[in-house]
């Protein structure tokens, strides 16, 4: 099996397991914060916010200077520092004796990140141009799949074993990640950059500036569309459904699992088609077509309507965070690969958080169905700057970055 493949089967793995822990830890927050002792409805709304939301905000800080360290020391060692430090925070939550003591531990399992940013940058940087897009593909199913099984798997172990249990076991899915990448990820890493760069001096290695800052905006939209709709998902399928149905849980999962399902499907197919097409023109289609597929979702009167629209949004989405990290690989030198996919990763954590806060107040504001509209003329603006900032500069003449 050749290098690149053993690695990827091993990143992919870890990574399902980064997405399975924090997908699965996120829903049972306020069951476990009142367990901790807090017993007021509203501080425990408040509190499971700070605890969720601080661990993406320190990343945003954080990811880069571990981009800069797997520049400087290799990928391996940072997805080994990553995974061993995850699974010791982690299951050190279920230790907590109060909520102060859990929101440290999110806040440092926020400056302990960096295994996303260090699979992508090694992936990218061993894998040869021919399957970059497809080796990117399938490495971005595995968080989706991790965050697609997280909630059911976290809440059948907090309901039928505990709830410190959660995170007990999510530190030892994690403690085997590390185990599997310390014996079975290869790294030929030579150091071509001696010197540690202040961000200046790195900003004037970037050759292609308009392209990257592009792409960085493009991945932060991206973010902010997938997770607008998580905070009103629930309620608006509620709102879809005859009153007093019984199985509002279960159609609210199905739907929230019909855009991963369809992602996981596409990926690695449309990574291919960015090998073979150019990573730029799926990126602006995908755009198109996802900001489309967002605007109907907002008329829809039943729920299977809705899990219709967000199957196919799902096949979109595919085809995008794949392109956006083959065009990043293309335009970036080798010896910095690391810190501009930990700048990348940043703008990614900061769409987490951005997305959340917007889905939430243009609920609030105008209406749950108002957040579809504008999520999708996000997507749809963005698709017209790609257009003139990297589809007609890569297609006139540049045809090196295009492929």
């Amino acid at each position: 099996m050749p290098i690149w493949k053993r690695n990827l089967i091993v990143c992919w793995f870890g990574m399902f397991v980064a997405g399975l822990g924090m997908s699965q830890i996120a829903p049972i927050l306020p069951l476990f914060i009142h367990k901790l002792g807090v017993e007021n409805t509203g501080s425990i709304a408040q509190l499971s916010g700070a605890a969720f939301g601080i661990t993406y905000m320190i990343s945003a800080i954080f990811s880069p200077i571990w981009g800069q360290a797997a520049d400087k020391y290799g990928r391996k060692p940072m997805l080994l520092r990553a995974s061993l430090g995850m699974a010791v925070i982690v299951g050190c939550m279920g230790l907590a004796t109060n909520v102060y003591v859990l929101i440290g531990l999110r806040l440092l399992q926020g400056v302990i990140t960096g295994y996303g940013t260090a699979c992508t940058t090694l992936i990218a940087t061993q894998t040869d141009k021919e399957h970059a897009g497809y080796a990117l593909g399938v490495l971005s199913t595995a968080n989706i799949a991790g965050s697609l099984l997280g909630p059911m798997m976290g809440g059948f172990i907090g309901d039928h074993v505990g709830l410190n249990d959660v995170f007990y076991i999510t530190g030892g899915l994690l403690l085997i990640a590390f185990l599997a990448t310390a014996f079975f990820v290869k790294e030929s890493f030579n150091r071509e950059d001696k010197k540690v760069l202040r961000f200046q001096e790195l900003w004037r290695l970037v050759p292609e500036k308009q392209l990257t800052i592009t792409m960085f905006i493009t991945f932060f939209v991206i973010t902010v569309a997938l997770y607008s709709i998580e905070p009103v998902l629930t309620v608006y399928v509620t709102s879809l459904l005859p009153s007093g149905h019984t199985h509002i849980a279960l159609i609210a999962g199905l739907t929230f699992s019909a855009s991963g399902l369809a992602t996981i499907f596409a990926a690695p197919r449309l990574g291919k088609l960015s090998d073979r097409i150019g990573p730029h023109k799926v990126i602006l289609l995908c755009l198109l077509a996802a900001g489309i597929l967002f605007l109907p979702q907002a008329l829809v009167t039943t729920p299977w309507e809705l899990m219709g629209l967000r199957f196919l949004l799902g096949l979109t989405v595919a085809g995008l965070t794949p392109s956006v990290n083959v065009l990043i690989k293309r335009i970036t030198p080798a010896a910095i690969t690391g810190r501009v996919f930990g700048f990348s990763m940043s703008a990614g954590y900061l769409g987490v958080f951005g997305g959340s806060v917007l889905g939430g107040q243009v609920a609030a504001w105008v209406g749950i169905r108002y957040v579809f509209i504008v999520t999708g003329a996000l997507l749809l603006m963005n698709a017209i700057w790609v257009y003139f900032k990297v589809y007609r500069k890569l297609n006139n003449g540049e045809k090196g970055l295009a492929r």
